[in-house]
Parts: C-alpha cells; sequence; structure tokens
C-alpha cells in the first residue's frame, strides 16, 4: 500500500525526481495511519493512541470539531473514552474476524477447486511474454503432472520424458483434453 501511494504522489519522470519519494514518504504514511481500515473499521492511529487524530488541514482551515471545541465536553468525552478503552480493541477484533468471514466466504463462492492427477496432460502458463505476438496464447502444451508433491502443487515432465526441474503452483496449470 505503502509504495502503491508513493506511487501516485511522485508520477513524474523518476530520473528528475530521485529523491522525491523520501519528502513524500512521511505524508504517505501519515495517510495510511488516519485512513480507516476496512478490517477493523478504527484507524490505526486511533488503535494506537486511542482517539482519532486532528489534522494539520483541520486546524488550517477550521474544521468542525475545532470550531465547536469545548473543554468541558472534551474531558467529559475523554473520561468516557477512557472507560471504553478495552472495548474498542476487541469492537475492532470482532470486526476483523467478520471481514476474514466474508473474505472465505468470497473465496468459497467464486473460487473453483480443481486437482490433477498423475498422468494428466496439461498446459502451462508462459512465464514471460517479453518477446511474444500479443495475440499469442501464453501457454506451454504438453506436460504431463509427473508427481503430486501436495494438493495445489505438482511436478511436470515434458510429452519426451524429460522431467521439468521446478515444481508448478496449481494457478499455473491448465488441463489439457486430447
Amino acid at each position: 500500500m505503502v509504495l502503491q501511494s508513493l506511487k501516485s504522489r511522485i508520477f513524474d519522470d523518476a530520473s528528475k525526481y530521485t529523491t522525491k519519494w523520501l519528502r513524500e514518504l512521511p505524508y504517505v504514511i501519515w495517510g495510511l495511519r488516519t485512513q480507516k481500515s476496512p478490517a477493523t473499521g478504527y484507524t490505526p492511529f486511533f488503535l494506537v493512541y486511542g482517539s482519532g487524530a486532528v489534522l494539520r488541514i483541520d486546524v488550517a482551515f477550521g474544521a468542525p470539531q475545532i470550531q465547536y471545541y469545548k473543554e468541558r465536553e472534551a474531558k467529559k468525552s475523554r473520561q468516557v473514552d477512557i472507560d471504553s478503552r478495552e472495548e474498542h480493541p476487541v469492537a475492532a477484533l470482532i470486526q476483523h474476524v467478520q471481514h476474514e468471514l466474508q473474505i472465505q466466504r468470497y473465496h468459497d463462492r467464486n473460487v473453483l477447486e480443481c486437482s490433477f492427477n498423475f498422468g494428466n496432460l496439461m498446459l502451462r502458463w508462459i512465464q514471460s511474454t517479453k518477446d511474444m505476438h500479443k495475440l499469442l496464447v501464453p501457454r506451454e502444451e504438453s506436460f504431463i503432472v509427473k508427481e503430486v508433491i501436495q494438493p495445489g502443487t505438482y511436478r511436470l515432465q515434458s510429452a519426451d520424458g524429460s522431467g521439468i526441474p521446478n515444481p508448478w503452483n496449481i494457478q499455473h496449470l491448465r488441463r489439457l483434453y486430447p
């Protein structure tokens, strides 16, 4: 997430701005720490410090939380936060578990289980398509499953019988039906 945020902030030619990422890194990290996480429902800043962050831009432009700040109400609110400080991590944990269950349900609903057996003919994805024409299918044909290392991981051999040295994950293989 840090790299993706940095790339969006320093999109210009990298040769001109070789150290620009160093200046932008604190802002990116601050943005990630003050952004609400869908997994927990809280910002990382809140989970560490127990209160929301007041941003410089809020102070500069007079956000409602700054304009209508009253010391007496803030003390009461802070006391409530202190009294309930143990509830927030529990609520974050519950939200995280619910988020993980949603991801698992999505995976179970949308990802099809498949497995291959010894002797099946396979198509293998070509790892580098650098010199290939864009209309060519990026697969190599005629591999045979030589060994099932564990479910989802296979050792292959070519059609002429020579073995392929590395094991292959199921996501890079497709069944070839003769």
